[in-house]
């Protein structure tokens, strides 16, 4: 997928702390979770885990795939995660364009 054909997308999940670990794994190999996810029109770009957070996960969506998004997460992380969406962009190269301003 083109980067400039897509949106970046964040998404934050944040563990049910009422469920033990069983119990979240559980579920979300009953729903499919981890088997289908990204969704369709989605790319992984990254996914890291941060201790006593949660995951937070970067996508790359076409724009006309960011329903399809909502309804996996609502069919297949509701009931393991609790889950946050925004839209997102890569502020590294603005960044470093500020590091060069400011020296």
């Amino acid at each position: 997928m083109a980067p400039d054909k897509a949106i970046l997308v964040t998404v934050i999940l944040h563990h049910d702390q009422s469920k033990t670990l069983d119990e979240i794994m559980e579920h979300a190999k009953t729903t499919g979770f981890y088997r289908d996810f990204p969704p369709e029109g989605s790319e992984l770009v990254s996914w890291v885990v941060a201790m006593s957070y949660g995951f937070i996960i970067q996508l790359r969506v076409e724009p006309g795939a960011l329903r399809s998004l909502n309804r996996f997460m609502e069919q297949k992380a509701w009931g393991a995660f609790r889950y946050e969406v925004y839209p997102s962009y890569d502020f590294a190269p603005i960044a470093e364009n500020l590091k060069k301003e400011h020296s």
